[in-house]
């Protein structure tokens, strides 16, 4: 078995450990969400647990599988097209995230800010498709992360904002807006300062906390 010598044995574990329960938490709320409601937002906030466990899964259980055996450059491939994957999924649940808040909320001119919502979205997803991304290369284009990164920072500003604005109406979403704002500031420094500075990565697991917040508070509705 090939290990990888830059990596402690605990770290790599913690990491598998961290990542399985992440994935096995989402997966039980959507589950249960899907289960025991039967309102529109409840649904919804199933799919949107779903999509979120689904979808990181594509690059998670290959970074299970890498920190398990030490060896990356097997993994490589799937590590990438995983990233490309759970980039969409991210994506789709913000826009779900927007759609429940709007059940919630129904702020004036919703129509007008859902199509920017929509628009905003598209775009971060045509971005992910480019070739000029480098998702399986050793050294991702950093300049390509910014750019498909951009309409994903205004999609999560502008949900933000919307439950931010309207936090006093549900007691169980009222903290939506600090989890999605926490989470896109410890996501930034990974983007855009991870390749020179490694340790930077570490933001992804308060990251990540915030997303099981979201999760939390949607299963309270």
């Amino acid at each position: 078995m090939k290990q990888n010598p830059t990596r402690p044995l605990m770290a790599r574990w913690f990491e598998v450990i961290f990542d399985a329960l992440y994935l096995l938490a989402a997966v039980c709320f959507g589950v249960i969400m899907l289960l025991r409601n039967t309102g529109i937002a409840g649904q919804l906030s199933g799919v949107m647990a779903l999509v979120l466990a689904v979808g990181d899964a594509f690059h998670l259980v290959p970074r299970i599988i890498t920190a398990v055996s030490g060896d990356r450059k097997r993994m490589n491939n799937l590590l990438g097209f995983g990233k490309m994957i759970t980039s969409i999924t991210m994506t789709l649940f913000y826009v779900l995230l927007w759609h429940i808040g709007l059940l919630f909320f129904a702020p004036e001119s919703a129509h007008t800010w859902t199509i920017l919502v929509y628009i905003l979205a598209l775009s971060r997803i045509a971005l992910c498709f480019f070739r000029q991304n480098g998702w399986t290369s050793a050294v991702p284009s950093v300049r390509w992360a910014i750019y498909r990164n951009i309409p994903f920072l205004l999609l999560g500003a502008m949900t933000a904002i919307l439950f931010g604005i309207y936090f006093h109406v549900s007691e169980p979403l009222r903290y939506m807006w600090l989890a999605i704002t926490l989470s896109f500031l410890f996501y930034i420094p990974v983007v855009v300062w991870a390749q020179k500075n490694p340790k930077l990565g570490m933001l992804m697991i308060p990251k990540t906390c915030m997303y099981i917040w979201m999760l939390a508070m949607c299963l309270a509705l």
